[in-house]
């Protein structure tokens, strides 16, 4: 093989790698006029599918995407998000601040009354449902800047690697403007086109959100109320298991932990639990809490600022992570609740 056969077998896969880590705007995109995103091939496909499917307006479609800007921000935002590319000791200092938690409380004490209620009415803790609004919006000061038409649109039809998920939220996207009357050319949110409280993208808005005030609209964007529903839902929808705990801090006892190795799930991926408490005690970890010995579990360690940490995780654990997939923010959520719980009973 000669010098630019090898050159090329060894540059290509770096040229694919670059793609998918430094992901940039098509060239269609890159040259976007007045018309936004309308003239782009893929979104015309789009308009296609949604006037077959008599889904939205056609009109109506044709100017929001004439709106819509293509954003190279939220290309290399997606490309490395911090649950993907952080430590644990680097991920906890972002959420687990003094500042977080006193924020929290205050917005706890304004809301107490509806968070005792979704507690009562979802049976999921109201410190985990506060933690989540104040992890993803630090409880709606911080609710994104990104417009979502901007974010779904750049996300649907030059983000290759994810384009289907993302047309099908644009999808659900539209829907939203009759199911809870959204401006879609208003609305903000994440570089994911996540929205209000709790960060909800358009799907989960749909299936998950409630009208919890009971005025007749289910409003994430600007009503607490809702949002706090609706997180509570959320969680009771994907399993969340009234009274139980979340999870164990666990220490791993010396020579007899040489069988834990294989039973540890990645820190970046999430795992159902399916290994039972009396199976890591006899791998050599103990958790700290007193857990049934037949409760599913998994077990993780998290690279700490003091070294390893070993974590056992159990069913409302991944639940959490069903709301963010990743084991990181479910910890920082779980951490986040517990602080708070204790400043708010001190």
């Amino acid at each position: 093989m000669n010098f630019h056969a090898v050159m090329k077998k060894f540059l290509m896969p770096l040229a694919l790698l670059a793609c998918c880590l430094f992901p940039t705007l098509s060239a269609q995109a890159a040259d976007a006029t007045a018309n936004g995103y309308l003239d782009h091939p893929e979104a015309q496909k789009f308009i296609a599918e949604i006037q077959a499917e008599q889904a939205y307006p056609p009109a109506k479609l044709k100017d929001l995407l004439r709106s819509a800007t293509p954003q190279q921000s939220i290309l290399e935002a997606i490309a490395r998000p911090a649950e993907k590319t952080k430590t644990w000791a680097e991920y906890r200092p972002i959420f687990l601040t003094e500042e977080r938690v006193n924020q929290g409380v205050e917005f706890y004490r304004q809301h107490e009354s509806t968070l005792v209620h979704a507690e009562q009415e979802y049976g999921v803790s109201r410190y985990v449902i506060l933690a989540i609004i104040g992890v993803e919006t630090r409880y709606g000061k911080h609710m994104g800047r990104h417009r979502v038409i901007d974010a779904l649109t750049t996300l649907a039809f030059d983000y290759p690697p994810r384009s289907a998920f993302f047309r099908s939220e644009l999808k659900h996207f539209l829907q939203l403007e009759q199911e809870a009357g959204i401006d879609l050319n208003a609305a903000q949110g994440s570089y994911a086109g996540a929205m209000g409280y709790g960060q909800f993208i358009a799907s989960s808005y749909r299936h998950y959100a409630v009208d919890f005030d009971g005025d007749g609209r289910r409003d994430l964007l600007h009503n607490p109320v809702d949002a706090i529903g609706s997180v509570a839902n959320y969680f009771r929808q994907h399993g969340w298991r009234t009274g139980e705990p979340v999870a164990s801090l666990a220490r791993r006892l010396g020579e007899q932990a040489r069988a834990l190795e294989p039973l540890l799930s990645s820190p970046t991926r999430p795992q159902k639990p399916t290994r039972s408490i009396l199976e890591l005690k006899q791998a050599g970890l103990l958790p700290d809490a007193d857990l049934p010995a037949d409760s599913a579990a998994t077990a993780t360690r998290f690279l700490g600022k003091d070294g390893p940490e070993y974590w056992i995780g159990l069913q409302n654990f991944y639940v959490i992570t069903r709301y963010n997939h990743s084991p990181l923010y479910a910890m920082a959520v779980y951490q986040l609740s517990e602080a708070l719980q204790r400043k708010l009973s001190s």
